[in-house]
């Protein structure tokens, strides 16, 4: 099964946004895959409430998020690691020892609307829409051609081990 981890600094606003946009798009696609959202940042407190109104706005509710750190067995099966930002990718190749070729940065880089007002929320969850639906395509074409490298396994993601401490 194709695993997908969305990735950003603090899993608060952009990739809670982003796994919840994918687990509608994907469906469309016709993509089965197991997904979560992780921090290489900092991982606690709540998801930011600019993002559960802009995601209400089109009918996805992630009220019930909850941040948490990439954990070690994440990076074990995860196939596709989709970040935000071309530092979010640095960040998993040098310091995590990630390929390159199982990274995907989001729509070329969101920029983090973390403490940004309501419309700057909406601009990003925009960008995260067209990002989610040219990956969505990419995926579907990749496995319809048989490109697509995915592990054999069908563990579900889960919150415990965090890898690092902020």
């Amino acid at each position: 099964m194709l695993h997908v981890l969305f990735v950003c600094t603090g899993n608060t606003c952009r990739s809670p946004m982003a796994k919840a946009i994918y687990a509608e798009k994907s469906a469309e696609y016709g993509i089965s895959s197991a997904f979560s959202s992780a921090a290489i940042g900092f991982g606690e407190g709540v998801v930011s409430s600019n993002a559960v109104t802009v995601c209400r706005e089109i009918g996805i509710d992630i009220s019930g998020h909850r941040p948490r750190i990439m954990r070690e067995r994440d990076i074990d099966i995860t196939d596709i690691f989709v970040v935000m930002t071309r530092s979010h990718a640095e960040t998993l190749i040098g310091m995590l020892g990630i390929p390159q070729s199982k990274i995907y940065i989001l729509g070329g880089g969101i920029p983090d609307p973390y403490g940004s007002d309501v419309e700057t929320y909406r601009q990003c969850r925009m960008s995260i829409e067209k990002g989610i639906d040219e990956f969505c395509r990419l995926i579907r074409k990749k496995l319809d051609n048989g490109t697509l490298k995915v592990g054999n396994n069908d563990q579900p993601y889960i919150r415990a081990n965090a890898i690092w401490t902020p």
